[in-house]
């Protein structure tokens, strides 16, 4: 079977690798099994300097990848060269985590004697232990952020973890030579062969699903996407956790007092925020809650106007053929809803173009199970007008979402609620500031509620992210031969652990 690539910007075909064979997605998936044991033993310092290699030979490549990269996704040059760069330093990161260790847990109750009426305790030592092959599916919009060398693959791999990758066919060329960088720099840096591997085609997607020996799933996409693959794995004899990032309506509320101190501003943070990528981002604020009469609204549709000015970005073309498609049959859906344009720049011509709207909703239309709250990826969003007090009502009606934001004041009394409100239904709450950058370090959390994600508990960004692909393990009354390495006597990995109850290393 013949499977094409195409440039966003004018539709040309050119000829991409061929879908997986049953047989070959078999042996990408045995060879990844045969490997699990022998990338779990290794001490994870050692992981770390698997990842440092993938990331310099990344580097190394980053003329020809970028260049790849703009054929097949129109996000341009400046994006995709820092996006390269980002995810060189996120491969770094993970493998730092790694080495540091303390992502294990481990933990070292050391067994006592019976004294004064208290019965003897066990010795239990307690650990989290990798979970073997797992499945990965990269997302469109971010082909090296979150595609084949992204976010999930380095954190399963940090985590001690085999893995093979699906690729993306809105990118599949720059899929395969991902693949084909990461297989080499593995090899040289020592790793076991079947450490990565990468297969083609919707029906390989669903036999590695669908697999015995896959143990788990890393999905960013699309709610229907994420949400087809959680379903089917539900479906085998041993289900396994499907770790879906998915999208929803990520809403910002501004204050009355932040209306009348810095609208301008406001609007055209707005306006870039949500417009970023031609709106394709899984963060784009999609709902903007503001006081009726601040003139907000309209700030926005003059924000949007201005945007569209010569030398922008805007108007741009979507990724795909189906993701254009998908977004103008939104945006009618959204109109015949009730929304009523604000402003509209008119679609670049040729190609997967979009037109990048603004519209204006009455907050009586945003309830659950409205359109209104569904999500458009693409370059869309709306505005909604409330009278008096900030309506709890309406977040409350919110579905869950990666992110949510407030604009307020020094010393505003709506902020402190605002905050608390939103972080029931949000994985993370910007402050004066706009939800599309995801910083990647300790302390981020990418995820969020139902629809948001199918496991709200876990992040797919930051050091957490490993968490996904571990499961914890206690050992009771163990030799010290028998047990992992990261609770055996004398700490052979030089480990943080907590011992009876106190941390040491």
């Amino acid at each position: 079977m013949t499977s094409l690539s195409f440039s966003p910007r004018n539709g040309t075909p050119v000829p991409a690798p061929s879908p997986s064979s049953p047989e070959e997605v078999a042996g990408a998936v045995a060879a990844s099994a045969d490997a699990a044991d022998a990338v779990a033993a290794v001490r994870p310092q050692v992981r770390a300097t698997w990842l440092a290699a993938i990331a310099r030979d990344l580097e190394a490549s980053a003329a020809d990848l970028t260049a790849l990269a703009d054929e097949e996704t129109a996000l341009g040059l400046p994006r995709l060269t820092a996006e390269l760069a980002g995810a060189a330093r996120t491969l770094r990161f993970y493998g730092s985590v790694a080495a540091e260790g303390s992502y294990l847990g481990a933990a070292i109750d050391h067994a006592s004697h019976p004294d004064r009426g208290i019965p003897a305790r066990p010795d239990v030592r307690r650990v989290r232990v990798p979970l073997g092959p797992v499945a990965v599916f990269g997302a469109s919009n971010f082909p090296f952020g979150f595609g084949v060398l992204g976010h999930d693959t380095a954190s399963a791999l940090a985590a001690g973890c085999p893995v093979v990758i699906k690729a993306h066919p809105a990118h599949p060329r720059l899929s395969a030579r991902l693949a084909e960088i990461a297989q080499r720099a593995l090899a040289g840096a020592g790793a076991p062969a079947g450490t990565l591997a990468i297969v083609h085609g919707f029906d390989a997607g669903v036999q590695l699903v669908t697999h015995p020996r896959i143990t788990a799933v890393g999905f960013t996409g699309s709610p229907a996407g994420g949400l087809a693959l959680w379903r089917l794995a539900a479906t085998r004899r041993e289900v396994i956790p499907v770790y879906a990032e998915m999208g929803t309506v990520n809403t910002i509320v501004v204050t009355p007092a932040a209306a009348a101190e810095r609208p301008r501003e406001i609007a055209a943070g707005f306006v870039g925020s949500f417009t970023l990528g031609m709106g394709q981002y899984c963060t784009k604020p999609g709902l903007l809650l503001v006081p009726a009469g601040s003139g907000l609204t309209e700030e926005v549709g003059r924000a949007l106007e201005a945007a569209a000015q010569d030398g922008s970005p805007l108007p741009g073309w979507l990724l795909t053929e189906a993701i254009a498609g998908a977004y103008a049959a939104g945006v009618r859906q959204l109109e015949e809803a009730g929304a009523k344009v604000i402003a509209r720049v008119p679609a670049v011509a040729g190609g997967w173009g979009a037109a990048p709207v603004v519209l204006r909703a009455d907050l009586g239309g945003l309830v659950a199970g409205s359109v209104l709250l569904e999500e458009c990826f693409g370059p869309v969003a709306i505005v909604a007008e409330y009278d008096g007090r900030i309506p709890g009502a309406v977040l409350r009606e919110l579905p869950g979402s990666l992110a949510a934001g407030v604009h307020g004041t020094d010393g505003d009394p709506d902020l402190p609620g605002l905050v608390a409100e939103l972080s029931r239904r949000s994985g993370r709450v910007v402050v004066n500031g706009w939800p599309t950058g995801v910083a990647v370090g300790w302390a981020q959390q990418h995820g969020g509620p139902w629809p948001a994600t199918t496991a709200p508990a876990h992040t797919s960004v930051g050091a957490a992210a490993l968490d996904r692909f571990t499961r914890p393990v206690a050992f009771q009354d163990a030799p010290d031969a028998a047990l992992p390495p990261a609770v055996r006597d004398g700490n052979p990995w030089g480990l943080p652990r907590r011992v009876n109850g106190i941390m040491s290393q």
